[in-house]
């Protein structure tokens, strides 16, 4: 299901991919992005039935929980291309937790972001950081952020979390990319439509420049 928000027919178009649950935090999200920024948009929020499955580059072992991670990111990406058929305007990829990290493979693939709002990213994903590394981010820009307890986990996988995103910080600053690595308070579950709305705020400012 597609969703859109904001002013449609304009030229910066926002993708998000989202929860079916996450739907009844849009329209704050939305608010928050219009007060950070006076550019007008129109936000194409997907949603996607099977999250561990649908946004996930490949196949990994469960971190939490008993739901492993599946790949159906290729074929999510093939869809939500088709939402970028108007060259002429601007799109920009965004989202919270392991749809930040769709956010960030997809722009690995393909040039038709102009920047990632990335907002507390699932980058603890395995393997995903060497796949950055061998496969350059082809957005002009890219938003980071964590939450500044996330890190601080007892799951040793997601523990590593912080120390990846600073890698991953560094790695497209090195490679001249726009970048921004903002530390939100809180543990991953705070304001999720507050970050991502700053996320995507900080992506319309600076996708042209």
């Amino acid at each position: 299901m597609v969703v859109r928000y904001g002013s449609p027919g304009v030229s910066t178009v926002l993708i998000q991919m989202i929860d079916e649950r996450e739907l009844d935090e849009m329209e704050a999200e939305v608010a928050e992005i219009r007060r950070l920024t006076d550019q007008a948009f129109d936000l194409t929020a997907v949603t996607v039935s099977r999250w561990n499955y649908d946004l996930s580059p490949w196949t990994a072992p469960a971190v939490f929980g008993k739901e492993s991670f599946g790949d159906g990111a290729k074929k999510t990406l093939e869809e939500v291309l088709q939402l970028c058929a108007d060259r002429e305007k601007t799109y920009i990829i965004g989202g919270y937790s392991l749809a930040g990290l769709f956010a960030l493979w997809a722009a690995c693939q393909t040039d038709a972001f102009s920047a990632v709002a990335a907002a507390s990213p699932s980058i603890w994903f395995p393997g995903f950081l060497d796949h950055m590394k061998e496969n350059r981010i082809q957005a002009k820009a890219v938003y980071l952020s964590l939450g500044d307890r996330e890190e601080k986990t007892r799951n040793p996988v997601m523990a590593t979390v912080g120390e990846r995103i600073r890698e991953a910080h560094d790695l497209l600053a090195g490679q001249g990319i726009r970048t921004v690595l903002e530390w939100n308070p809180g543990n991953h579950f705070k304001e999720a439509d507050i970050r991502t709305a700053r996320a995507f705020a900080w992506a319309v400012r600076n996708s042209r420049k």
